[in-house]
């Protein structure tokens, strides 16, 4: 592929690309004015908005499919099979609410059967939304030759005068010695199967692995998850992995924490996973393996060294306005991190492009309202602050929770595991957190989420009405109790 340029991009570029330029650019003449490397959420995100602003935008896409890590084999696939799960979870307990379901068969390639026709069609649409953009968009892979100058392949150059890099991640390699040549699962394999195992060992403990882990037990498969840290997901408190814990002991997963992996090896058909408990050690063998102990930036191949842009252990150095060590260069997802989460990638994407357009308006990220969802039964979610975050860092706090067994509308639907709890400061009483592990709980986190948004203090949100009886009203109850410890301000 070859690009050439009859139309030098030296319109709205040259106008608007202000201090970021060097003196020789403003004479010299680009292919384009933007070009952006990874059509997923933040690369879309990112030429969806310089394309509008008018500016000469190419998109390129290197992989095999199109779409993104969240519609291919992430947020969307894997949320459409948790919900199967789910679904029938709740009709084998059936008998819970005086109903006699039977017994709760499934067609599993119909599961899977489901999930790839909406992964198509989503996948479709953002097909469509590429190749009719405002933008040119181009399927090659591409690497820099200097730091205004992109070599594709199969074939052809490109020019531009700036960059946003948002090539995403891959799946890290095994952290365990024989891993390889026994073989493994992962989140990609583990979402297009359509033949379930009749064991599982999951190694990790973080989203992805504690999601993946009660889909399988919840499809009749023996699953044994060992984590490394002392609790499954170790971003929340405490309280938060302790539940999650022990519903997964309840449903049958055999729960390893705190362990250190040892090796793996073949015992006939089976995979064996050898790890160490404290002082004891531990063998345990499945037909299958799944490894889900995290992703690594998507760089290795960019050339970033020829560009002058830094990295650390392959993620792109990026400040608060998504830009690199080369001020032309822009970086946005989960090849720059610090989250990798969808609405992030789709915020950074739009920072990169807005101060691209407007540098003498920067733009900065701002993580206060940082949002995270596990989509377990219960699910998980936090905003803001944790308790524990805050007592790491010496942050003034008092929070305040409330159970989900003592609260009406739980109880009428069965969910009483988990519990809310709000983080407010001690002198003005503005949320600074909120988590809740419970049902619907990536839905009701958006309550806290709002709330924080606009600065609300615990005597305001305690006064915001709630419809009785809803799920939503339980945060009511630590709003109120934080409220009788802090004095309103007049």
């Amino acid at each position: 592929m070859t690009v050439n340029s009859p139309q030098p991009a030296t319109g709205a570029a040259e106008r608007r690309c202000g201090r970021h330029s060097l003196s020789s650019m403003k004479t010299q003449t680009f292919d384009f004015d933007v070009a952006i490397l990874g059509a997923g959420s933040a690369g879309f995100a990112a030429a969806r908005t310089t394309a509008a602003a008018g500016l000469k935008t190419a998109l390129l896409e290197g992989g095999r499919e199109v779409g993104g890590l969240c519609i291919l084999r992430g947020c969307m696939p894997s949320k459409a099979l948790l919900y199967a799960a789910e679904v029938r979870h709740l009709a084998q307990h059936g008998a819970t609410w005086g109903l006699r379901p039977g017994r709760v068969g499934f067609d599993f390639k119909k599961v899977m059967a489901r999930k790839a026709a909406m992964i198509a069609d989503f996948a479709g649409y953002r097909r469509r939304q590429l190749e009719h953009g405002k933008f040119t968009f181009l399927r090659a892979q591409a690497s820099f030759i200097d730091p205004h100058t992109l070599q594709l392949r199969p074939g052809g150059r490109l020019t531009a005068r700036h960059f946003v890099i948002g090539t995403g991640s891959v799946v890290s390699p095994p952290p365990l010695a024989g891993l390889d040549s026994v073989g493994y699962l992962t989140s990609d394999h583990a979402l297009s199967r359509e033949r379930l195992p009749r064991s599982l060992i999951v190694l990790g403990g973080g989203a992805t692995a504690c999601e993946l882990a009660q889909f399988f037990a919840r499809f009749d498969v023996a699953v044994t998850q060992i984590q490394r840290s002392p609790h499954l997901l170790k971003q929340f408190d405490p309280e938060a992995s302790a539940t999650i814990e022990t519903v997964f002991r309840r449903e049958g997963i055999k729960l390893f924490t705190n362990t250190r992996l040892l090796r793996a090896t073949r015992q006939g058909r089976l995979k064996v996973i050898e790890f160490a408990q404290g002082r004891k050690r531990h063998r345990v063998a499945a037909e299958e393996i799944l490894l889900t102990l995290g992703r690594s930036p998507n760089t290795a191949t960019l050339g970033l060294e020829r560009a002058g842009v830094k990295t650390e252990n392959g993620r792109i150095i990026a400040n608060a306005r998504q830009q690199t060590s080369a001020p032309h260069i822009y970086a946005a997802g989960d090849c720059t991190g610090p989250h990798e989460i969808v609405h992030i990638a789709i915020q950074q994407g739009e920072t990169a492009a807005a101060n691209i357009v407007h540098p003498r308006r920067p733009r900065a990220m701002d993580y206060r309202l940082l949002t995270s969802v596990v989509f377990t039964d219960p699910q998980v979610a936090l905003v803001g602050l944790t308790e524990t975050a805050a007592i790491a860092r010496k942050i003034p706090h008092r929070a305040a929770s409330y159970p989900f067994d003592d609260h009406g509308k739980s109880l009428i639907m069965e969910a009483r595991d988990g519990f809310v709890k709000l983080l407010a400061d001690p002198n003005t009483g503005e949320i600074l957190g909120g988590a809740c592990v419970g049902p619907s709980g990536g839905e009701l986190i958006h309550e806290v989420i709002v709330a924080m948004a606009q600065r609300m203090t615990v005597q305001a949100f305690a006064a915001t009405p709630h419809y009785h009886p809803t799920l939503a009203e339980i945060w009511t109850y630590p709003a109120e109790e934080l409220a009788t410890q802090i004095p309103a301000k007049k």
